[in-house]
């Protein structure tokens, strides 16, 4: 992988940008026309999940509507075009990774290779978490919600955008513990305050799911809630292990600046103490 200086000006920065994202958009297009070819066949993978909430034709293939004229091609497209994004992302995530490599001191460099293996990792255990355990349970709230006064007819476009939200993001939010773990590393936000803030940063992830979930449904916040906690602690636990002294001695300096608060606190109140006892003997 060519790796320019990391002082160029900044045309030549511009230049480097450019050439990544001519890259990563000639993969996707190349991409795209393979899989619009195939996308009968990705569509029909992509509703396995929810199939049996679906209408069946003989053959047991699950059964979507098209009602506009121009819906088919565009269900096509879409699909196609996401299916790209999502077989190119560790091409996305090298570019991006590489674009900024030049920047990283040289004893930082060493890390280039497991954060692309570990972001790729982390991206497709989001996709497949999402797609074996998500989709069915929060399609099956959904529709569930028609009972007793509609029936649910599938249009593919509405079926298909869902899906691909809930694939995406699942995988862009199972990249939260690479996100923690550099901002420890790179003391962003220390351990210690990352650890002991836990209650606020749990109820941040409860609201990023919330906004993150493409749907209402409390069963499918509650299920990206529960692995967004589960990685964060996992990042801090890693974190912790490749610190080790740094941790300590940030939680040593915090509790000496916490010890120098409740202090300056008690002379603080020690102060004012005195001043009512003066003035009370001036009034005397």
């Amino acid at each position: 992988m060519p790796v320019g200086p990391a002082r160029m000006p900044l045309f030549d920065h511009l230049g480097e940008l450019r050439m990544r994202l001519v890259r990563i958009v000639a993969c996707l297009l190349i991409a795209v026309c393979v899989f619009y070819m195939a996308t009968p066949t990705i569509a029909q993978f992509m509703m396995q999940p929810v199939s049996d909430l679906m209408p069946q034709d003989a053959n047991g293939a699950a059964v979507m509507n098209v009602f506009g004229a121009f819906d088919a091609f565009q269900v096509r497209f879409t699909i196609s075009m996401w299916s790209a994004f999502v077989a190119c992302m560790p091409v996305i995530i090298w570019q991006v990774l590489a674009f900024f490599l030049p920047a990283l001191k040289p004893s930082e460099r060493k890390w280039f290779i497991p954060t692309f293996a570990v972001a790729v990792g982390l991206f497709i255990f989001g996709t497949v978490f999402c797609y074996n355990i998500i989709l069915h349970p929060s399609f099956q709230w959904l529709t569930d919600q028609a009972s007793g006064f509609a029936q649910v007819m599938p249009e593919a476009s509405q079926w298909i955008n869902i899906i691909i939200k809930f694939e995406v993001g699942f995988g862009l939010a199972f990249e939260l513990p690479l996100v923690v773990f550099y901002l420890t590393i790179f003391e962003v936000l220390p351990y210690a305050k990352l650890r002991a803030s836990w209650r606020t940063v749990y109820v941040s992830l409860l609201v990023v799911s919330a906004f993150i979930t493409p749907d209402a449904s409390p069963v499918t916040m509650f299920l990206m809630f529960i692995p967004l906690i589960v990685l964060y602690e996992l990042s801090l636990f890693a974190a912790r292990l490749v610190l080790g002294g740094r941790i300590k001695k940030q939680k040593e300096e915090m509790d000496r600046e916490a010890q120098e608060d409740a202090e300056w606190e008690a002379e603080w109140a020690e102060k004012q103490r005195l001043k009512k006892l003066e003035r009370e003997a001036d009034e005397d």
